[in-house]
């Protein structure tokens, strides 16, 4: 029994629709989705009904993609978020709406903390005005599809719908944590070092907020599971392991093999080389 995690499936792309109908079966695994599955509703419970067959457990958190409004009528903001919890609780899928699960199995208890808290604009430098980051990110050509796909009402703003969500999160993570270590989950990476795109630096704008720059110590994480940045990777800060979880387009992976292969083992995991775990 093990727990993997994959993101940035993306599966509006026929290469990566065609790479999911490879995966295999897994049996009493579980499996957290980390956001950028797809773009619609409809597509979200297209790849649900598909992983839901082949894991025992399954878990989402939204991307940015999920939440884009591009047809007319469509429901924006809060709403398509609403919508896309909707369309996993029908399939028995765990969103950030719901009780944290605790981990039953190798590695040791774990609750396993999904979080929606999307980005601020925060993660640039200190002498950038938040009114001129977007010009600043467009001074080197980089401008996110966010800005006219991904609406926030009824919040004044995106800023403004992080800090809610953040608030939102914290009285759930102060509890757990004084129960079992946790297994955060976001799509968005929790600390700006680790926002950082080489061909597209600013891009950073688009990737979190410094408000969780400590979380991994504050709520007493042993594992950090994020995706967005298609740069798949671990790092250790703290002790506190560090996954991104990317998938990614189908001219970035084409090196990384199928999808079985791209799944991150989460628990029971690896530790760090030289070091014990961390006994909280």
């Amino acid at each position: 029994m093990r727990l993997l995690a994959i993101s940035d499936l993306h599966v509006r792309h026929s290469e990566n629709r065609e790479a999911l109908a490879q995966l295999s079966d897994h049996g009493d695994d579980w499996l957290i989705l980390g956001g950028d599955i797809c773009e619609t509703s409809a597509e979200l419970g297209e790849v649900l009904d598909l992983v839901c067959k082949r894991f025992a457990r399954v878990f989402w958190v939204p991307g940015n993609h999920e939440l884009w409004s591009i047809s007319a009528g469509e429901a924006r903001g809060e709403a398509k978020y609403q919508e896309l919890v909707q369309t996993c609780r029908a399939r028995g899928v765990l969103t950030p709406e719901d009780p944290f699960v605790l981990w039953p199995g190798p590695g040791g208890a774990h609750y396993i903390a999904l979080l929606f808290l999307l980005y601020d604009y925060s993660f640039r430098p200190p002498q950038v005005p938040l009114a001129q980051a977007v010009d600043w990110a467009r001074e080197t050509g980089v401008v996110c599809a966010d800005e006219l796909y991904l609406h926030h009402e009824p919040y004044p703003s995106r800023e403004a719908w992080c800090a809610a969500r953040c608030a939102l999160h914290q009285p759930r993570l102060e509890q757990a944590a004084r129960e079992a270590p946790l297994v955060m989950v976001n799509h968005f990476p929790m600390r700006q070092d680790l926002a950082y795109v080489p061909l597209y630096p600013r891009f950073s704008l688009w990737c979190g907020t410094t408000r969780t720059e400590n979380w991994h110590r504050l709520y007493r994480a042993n594992v950090v599971v994020t995706g967005h940045l298609h740069m798949p990777s671990t790092h250790w800060i703290d002790g506190v392991r560090f996954e991104e979880v990317s998938f990614g387009y189908p001219r970035q992976r084409r090196r990384r093999g199928g999808i079985d292969s791209c799944l991150r083992e989460i628990l029971p995991g690896p530790q760090r080389p030289g070091r014990a775990p961390i006994h909280w």
